[in-house]
């Protein structure tokens, strides 16, 4: 830490001598008058009279409760106890004090400390002294520094004008309270450290300050009524305060606002005064710190936080002041081994063992598992079920004690950061414990929340099957955002009342914070909970006044009326029943279903048994006799099987639309906040949200599976997004038999319902082709039409055909299961009926996915038993079905439980747009070679289509010699204009054959700039290969910019590679310059 010139050295600096000049001989201080011939001043003497006086007048108050005893006769013992209390408070009262000296000591000497501890001068750290993530933040310490004075003005502002008449008005017995001093003093909140998470999401910047104040902070209160005094003189704090600045705007300030809060419970300690000088009584004190931090932890750690708005009607405040848990870790607290014998008999002589038990923590969610006695490696077999709400920074943390009868002793400890739940999936390990001996046996399983109930039967057959304590499993959460109430009845006298609300589900109950004196409260406040069954729980609201006597009115909400819900998803006002006729309750109710995905575990083979899904159809079958009918050896669907279509809806724009958003009292006009919700076969989607414009454009892209039942209709509505209730804009629909019929359709739909407004969409048919020749071609043109808005585009549809299976794994050797399969790509899951009790179960169900990378997508099969749990699995990777013939797989599959086998027909239709607006060509017989020099590439050979109906399709132009290679290597691009988008867009698909100059081959990476601009807003880069000379990035970027602009650019493509690790330089490995005047942007060419 720097000093000023006009500073002293630090007390590091001093001797070990004491040095306070009140340590001293009067004498060395006095100060000698010329006038007085030498004398020292009379006030000095005066000075030294008093202080004696003073100190003998302490000492004879001592003997005072002595005789005070005495003289009402009491025994000696409570002057024996009032003496140890004093002693006490003594001893925790220094401690205290030291505890501050001693960390301002460090605070102010930071710098010298560090270096003596490193011995080495007193010169400043070298630059390479740092933590690699952890950055320090001397400039802004300064800046805290010199804004400190300025925030104690505010605090005192703060604490009189705003604290003082709340705690006044929550008690009649505090009328008189006030504040008499408020200085936060000259020490002040030092930031030690910050770190940025990058890569977390674009639209927020997520920050971690490591904070420690040990402040001279000064605050005394005093009730006048009661003659009481009280406060506080001299605090620490340490912690680490998460700031999460989100969203990111594209106006001023750039940032929609500010959330602060506590990763974890921050370390606090404070000196009282006053009356409070008894919270430092031993037993008091760490009870009084306790309670303070409890305060802290309902208002700053995390779930809750602080939310600052920097812009004014900002959407979302709710779900930016109480997002969505992360998701949620189911903790199965398994058993311990090796633990240390702490339990001694005979004064220590005969060692016993331990009676264990285990503290589970994640923030300020905390379990307690029971007691098993006298064993040394115990089995608990409990399951807990925390939300977690960061990613990275939360950490579970599980203690292990031993159980006594005064204090427990410590046997051990472990932590775990929840990023390596999320990334595994499920974590089934033993782990250390630190501080002790012994392991920990902990299954850690990650559960995602789905905004559908699709599988929420899944998901309840699942929890079924497992056996859980001390609480079954939870398949679902519910978050309740209490908003606010209007117009609640008073309570007698017409006296306001003081409303706060309980929210019960079952057993469990929570209650909001009470608002005084008002019957249009507004808490503002998040509740969560778990729920085991959705399907028949409810939700019992009851709003009362504080004292709890007098109920203001109630609601019970049955949670089923939520799986009907959009997104699962009510936000609404709610009428209260047993109130006044206009009581009614804002709440917004969120509920989401809990999933394990089951494809993040995997299941051995069993050795000697056949492939995962190879199987000798001659084996004979087990059980089989010569009355029964042979097996068969294929499946037989129904004609409708594989006929699906996929119908592939682009939303454009609209134009005209009505505005709906009012200011000032509906005197300003404004416009609207414009989406697109559209419904049809049983799917809903919804489009981004354009802000404040009546001709939005939208560009998105929704894909649904479609079949040919006539009567089906697109159901496609607008609306203006708003912080309540969303306006309606308008409506239209389209017949589905049009576009099965005709294949595309591109029409501007005039909106009904509304006096203007019209929807411009583009519909598309496309109908699976049993060959994978044109894969490639779609995979290319899907990524030159893929828009940032949507999701990425299916390249094939797979169907599904489940017939039967057999040979399934008996319950407990005897019993038939219940068997049932659930069918697996990606995030979508397909379950079938439940057949009971048989080992040979038929279930003649069929299934459709879309498929957007087949090469690299599997499907996973499950088959399991109601209650019994897993029979057998298989994955059968896509890749299996592009080689096979009609891209058909249709016979009996091995389960890799080795025990039961699976009839089922597997087909991969490859879906080719033919209205994509693409005219995208691949020439293998020209080239692009790297220079060191920039060469101008020249625009593409003229092709001529031999059909016009192939103009739609990549086509391939072969040619039986290719030019040579460059001595430098190639690169491969994409370039064409995106008219729109109104973007250019370069995909760069690799490199060949490039250079290697050293010893080891080069980091290779491709940087982009559109010239003449040199400046970082035209530049754009791949990512990093690591040691290859044929890199593949396939990675797409774009640049907004008008046609005319784009001609006269030239792509300048450089590929380079980091020339060594500890260098910011790159080595360049060779360049192009591509002259977008003389290429044809209006093709998509894949060229090197």
């Amino acid at each position: 830490m720097e000093r000023s010139p006009g500073e002293g050295p630090s007390p590091m600096d001093q001797p070990s001598a004491p040095s306070d000049p009140t340590d001293q001989p009067p004498a060395a201080h006095a100060k000698l008058d010329p006038g007085s011939g030498g004398q020292p001043a009379g006030p000095g003497a005066a000075g030294e009279a008093l202080a004696v006086l003073t100190s003998f007048g302490r000492r004879l108050l001592v003997l005072i409760p002595v005789y005070l005893a005495g003289a009402v006769g009491l025994s000696v013992g409570f002057v024996l106890f009032g003496l140890a209390l004093y002693l006490g408070w003594r001893r925790v009262r220094d401690e205290k004090e030291r505890s501050l000296r001693a960390a301002r000591q460090l605070l102010d000497d930071e710098e010298q400390l560090t270096a003596k501890t490193l011995y080495m001068s007193h010169r400043e750290l070298p630059a390479w002294v740092s933590f690699p993530d952890v950055e320090k933040a001397e400039w802004l310490n300064k800046i805290v520094a010199q804004v400190w004075p300025f925030l104690g003005q505010y605090m005192e502002k703060l604490l009189a004008e705003t604290v003082a008449p709340a705690v006044r008005g929550s008690n009649p017995h505090l009328q008189t309270f006030t504040f008499t001093r408020v200085e936060l003093g000259e020490k002040p909140l030092r930031i030690i450290g910050v770190k940025v998470h990058p890569g977390q999401r674009k639209e927020q910047i997520l920050l971690d300050l490591n904070i420690s104040y040990v402040g001279d902070v000064q605050i005394d209160v005093e009730v006048k009524k009661y003659f009481c005094k009280a406060g506080v003189k001299g605090m620490q704090l340490h912690g680490v305060l998460r700031v999460i600045l989100e969203p990111l705007i594209g106006d001023l300030p750039i940032v929609g606002a500010v959330s602060m809060f506590f990763i974890r419970r921050p370390t606090l300690d404070i000196n009282w005064t006053g009356m409070t000088n008894l919270l430092d009584i031993p037993g008091l004190s760490s009870l009084s710190d306790t309670m303070i931090m409890d305060s802290i932890a309902a208002f700053l750690v995390l779930p809750n936080r602080l939310l600052v708005p920097l812009v004014p009607d900002l959407q979302d405040v709710a779900q930016l002041r109480s997002p969505l848990p992360r998701g949620i870790i189911r903790i199965h607290l398994l058993a311990a081994r090796g633990l240390s014998s702490k339990d001694k008999y005979v004064k220590g002589l005969i060692e016993g063992k331990s009676d264990p038990y285990a503290l589970v923590r994640l923030g300020t969610q905390t379990f307690c598992s029971r007691v098993i006695d006298e064993e040394l490696n115990p089995q608990w077999e409990e399951t807990y079920e925390v939300m977690v709400h960061e990613v990275p920074g939360q950490e579970i943390e599980v203690e292990v004690f031993d159980k006594d009868p005064d204090k427990d002793d410590f046997l051990g400890r472990m932590k775990l950061d929840v990023g390596k739940v999320l990334q595994a999936g499920v974590l089934d390990d033993w782990f250390p414990l630190q501080g002790g001996q012994g392991q920990v046996h902990l299954r850690l399983e990650w559960l995602s929340l789905l905004s559908d109930a699709e599988k929420l039967e899944q998901v309840l057959q699942w929890n079924r099957g497992v056996s859980s304590r001390p609480e079954p499993p939870s398949a679902a959460i519910l978050v309740v955002y209490l908003d606010r109430a209007q117009d609640l009845p008073l309570k007698k006298g017409n006296k306001e009342p003081n409303p706060m609300v309980q929210l019960s589900i079952q057993d469990v109950t929570q209650e909001s914070k009470a608002v005084y004196s008002t019957n249009c409260p507004v808490w503002e406040e998040a509740f969560r909970f778990f729920l085991q069954d959705p399907q028949s729980q409810e939700l019992d609201v009851q709003v009362k006044d504080d004292s709890r006597a007098l109920t203001l009115g109630a609601l019970t909400l049955p949670l089923a009326r939520l799986l009907t819900a959009p997104e699962l998803t009510l936000d609404q006002w709610f009428q209260l029943s047993s109130s006044g006729p206009n009581s009614r309750l804002y709440i917004k109710l969120v509920m989401r279903i809990l999933y394990l995905d089951s494809s993040e575990i995997r299941f051995p083979t069993v050795p000697g048994s056949p492939g995962a899904w190879d199987v000798d159809s001659e084996s004979p079958q087990r059980g089989s006799s010569v009355d029964a009918p042979p097996r068969p050896s294929h499946t037989t669907p129904d004609s409708q099987f594989g006929t699906e279509h996929v119908l592939r809806i682009h939303v454009l724009e609209a134009q005209d639309l009505i505005a709906k958003d009012r200011f000032l009292g509906g005197l300003v006009k404004g416009k609207s906040d414009p989406y697109v919700k559209l419904k049809l076969a049983g799917r809903s989607f919804r489009s981004h949200v354009v802000r404040e414009d009546l001709n939005p454009r939208w560009n998105e892209v929704f894909e649904v599976i479609v079949t040919s039942v006539p009567g089906q209709e697109l159901e496609v509505e607008v609306f203006d997004k708003d912080l309540d209730k969303d306006d309606f804009l308008g409506r239209c629909k389209v017949s589905l038999t049009t576009v099965l019929n005709s294949g595309f359709l591109d029409e501007w739909l005039t909106l009904e319902d509304v006096p203007s407004g019209r929807l411009h969409l583009r519909l598309e048919r496309l109908t699976p082709r049993p060959t994978a020749a044109e894969l490639e071609e779609v995979l290319q043109v899907n990524s030159l039409i893929q828009t940032q808005k949507s999701a990425e585009l299916a390249a094939a549809l797979l169907s599904v055909y489940m017939e039967r299976a057999e040979d399934l794994p008996l319950r407990k050797g005897t019993k038939p299961p219940n068997p049932y399969a659930t069918v697996t790509v990606g995030d979508i899951s397909h379950k079938t009926k439940t057949v009971s009790q048989t080992s040979a179960p038929i279930w003649d169900e069929s299934a459709s996915f879309l498929i957007r990378k087949p090469h690299t997508e599997s499907l996973e099969l499950q088959v399991r038993g109601e209650g019994t749990g897993l029979l057998g699995s298989l994955s059968l990777p896509l890749s299996e079905l592009l080689v096979a013939d009609q891209l058909c797989l249709d016979r009996w599959f091995t389960l890799s439980s080795g025990q039961g086998q699976v009839l089922l027909r597997a087909q991969l239709g490859i879906l080719v747009s033919q209205h994509s607006g693409v005219e995208a060509h691949s020439y293998s017989h020209s080239s692009s070679s790297l220079s060191e020099e920039p060469e101008l590439w020249g625009g593409p050979p003229h092709i001529t289509s031999s059909a016009p109906e192939l103009r739609q399709r990549l086509t391939h132009v072969d040619s039986p010699l290719e030019a040579p290679a460059g001595p430098l290597g190639q690169v491969k691009l994409t370039v064409w204009y995106y008219s729109e988008e109104r973007k250019l867009v370069s995909i760069v698909h690799g490199c060949r054959a490039l250079r290697q100059n050293g010893r080891d081959p080069p980091d290779p990476y491709v940087s982009l700039l559109l010239l003449p601009d040199k400046n970082r807003g035209t530049k754009r880069k791949t990512s990093q290969k690591k040691r290859t000379l044929s890199p593949e990035f396939n990675e797409r970027f774009e640049w907004e910019l008008p046609l005319d602009e784009a001609l006269r650019r030239k792509l300048d493509v450089s590929v380079k590679s980091n020339s060594s690790f500890m260098s910011r330089e790159r080595e360049l490995l060779g360049k192009v310059q591509l002259d977008l005047a003389e290429t044809d942007l209006s093709q998509g060419v894949a060229r090197w």
